[in-house]
């Protein structure tokens, strides 16, 4: 066995699950601290009112989005108050034990996408951004370990794909180590 096939069989699964699981920690972190140090709940939309009002006077704030944060977002500040903190628990959660794992990147992706463009652009934003892409690339990978595989919930695109010489050496029944 040659280095690059045991990167390919064993380091690059290992490091894609890693990255699931601390990409879930992450999002896990940013809930839990937004309830206990923030004071999310216990001072209801202050925090989330200041953060929205100085993105509407920020200049690299794209205008539409200014619009749907004066008529979507500052509205319903106290509902968002409460929604954020949680999706950011529950969705972490769900990375780190990867159970809905698809469905939980895009959440992040769509949750990313609003940070940046409220005009937060920062290298941390960044990173999260692409590992969250590079988790919706690395197809199979991304559901090693997860309850996602125990429970055979795996799309169709991200499931491995056997190859037409594996497929006839397991019909024929010669499989050879």
């Amino acid at each position: 066995m040659n280095f690059s096939h045991s990167i390919k069989q064993y380091i690059f699964p290992f490091l894609v699950v890693l990255m699931r699981m601390a990409f879930g920690g992450g999002w896990l972190l940013a809930g839990v601290t937004k309830i206990t140090d923030k004071g999310w709940f216990r001072e209801p939309s202050v925090f989330l009112q200041d953060y929205l009002e100085t993105a509407l006077t920020k200049p690299n704030v794209p205008e539409f989005y200014k619009e749907f944060i004066k008529h979507l977002c500052i509205p319903y500040v106290d509902f968002y108050n409460y929604v954020i903190p949680v999706v950011q628990i529950v969705i972490g959660i769900l990375l780190i034990v990867g159970l809905c794992t698809l469905p939980s990147i895009l959440i992040c992706l769509f949750m990313h996408i609003n940070f940046i463009l409220s005009g937060n652009m920062n290298l941390l934003s960044l990173v999260l951004y692409t590992s969250a892409f590079g988790l919706l690339l690395s197809g199979s990978y991304t559901y090693l370990f997860s309850l996602d595989q125990l429970f055979q919930r795996v799309p169709a695109f991200a499931q491995k794909k056997i190859s037409k010489s594996d497929r006839m050496t397991v019909n024929n029944r010669s499989v050879v180590n």
